[in-house]
């Protein structure tokens, strides 16, 4: 009897999430994010974020991605203790995280799933791009969040919507970019500006207040180059805190 997937074997976004380099343009664009929105004060609550701010959205980042690549059991199994965590914090603070805030980690996994494959592999096909949208959309529902968009077409409508509502720099904006730049030292963060540049949305820009296109995106054909040379190892070395590169290096699997 073959092992049921809760993504297919086939799908492209096992092949998204099954690349490290991917994963971190996820992971800027997801931290950006994070900063402006209006429920970040959900985050500052248990501590972690101001304390760890590259932990906590990692810690995001391999949840999604444990889904992505177990068997459906196991899959639904780590999307309830996601839903445990956050109905423990719940219960701490005394009141619920709005659906609307749920809805925006989902929006913004589908579409920086979709923006960082764009940005370093090629154009996605709109089919495509509905597989990434489906698996997010199951996730939600397993979680029990209400007012999902139930198409891709619908995303898009009510993600434009969700960015202008729900994001704004504020205080904890200002906070989360200082402390971008104490863990990740004055270069590392440099870039990590930079690659958010090449992912975010318009919006986002505005609010962040970028006013100039990402100097990385010169380097992104060199980059690509050094993927096929097998020396992309050595630039990942270069731009990510040593800490973390056991974590990064594990990223990467072999979807083929």
């Amino acid at each position: 009897m073959s092992m049921e997937y809760f993504v297919d074997k086939h799908s492209v976004v096992r092949q998204i999430w099954g690349k490290a380099d991917t994963i971190l343009f996820i992971f800027a664009g997801a931290s950006a994010e994070f900063a402006l929105s209006k429920a970040v004060d959900w985050l500052y609550f248990t501590g972690r974020l101001p304390a760890d701010p590259l932990g906590r959205l990692f810690s995001t980042v391999s949840y999604a991605r444990a889904i992505v690549f177990s068997e459906k059991k196991s899959a639904l199994r780590a999307i309830d203790t996601i839903a445990a965590i956050h109905a423990n914090v719940e219960a701490k603070r005394g009141t619920k995280i709005p659906d609307w805030a749920y809805r925006d980690v989902l929006f913004m996994l589908i579409d920086y799933s979709i923006r960082s494959f764009e940005v370093l592999e090629r154009v996605l096909s709109i089919a495509e791009k509905q597989e990434v949208f489906n698996v997010f959309f199951r996730v939600g529902i397993r979680m029990g969040v209400r007012g999902l968009p139930e198409s891709f077409e619908e995303w898009e409508k009510m993600r434009q919507k969700h960015l202008h509502q729900n994001f704004k720099y504020s205080t904890y904006t200002n906070d989360l970019y200082i402390q971008y730049r104490k863990h990740l030292g004055v270069i590392r963060y440099k870039i990590l500006l930079e690659a958010q540049k090449l992912v975010v949305p318009q919006k986002v820009h505005e609010l962040l207040n970028f006013r100039r296109s990402s100097l990385l995106k010169p380097l992104i054909g060199m980059y690509k180059l050094s993927r096929i040379f097998k020396v992309d190892g050595l630039l990942k070395a270069l731009i990510l805190p040593s800490s973390y590169k056991k974590e990064i290096k594990a990223l990467d699997i072999e979807t083929a």
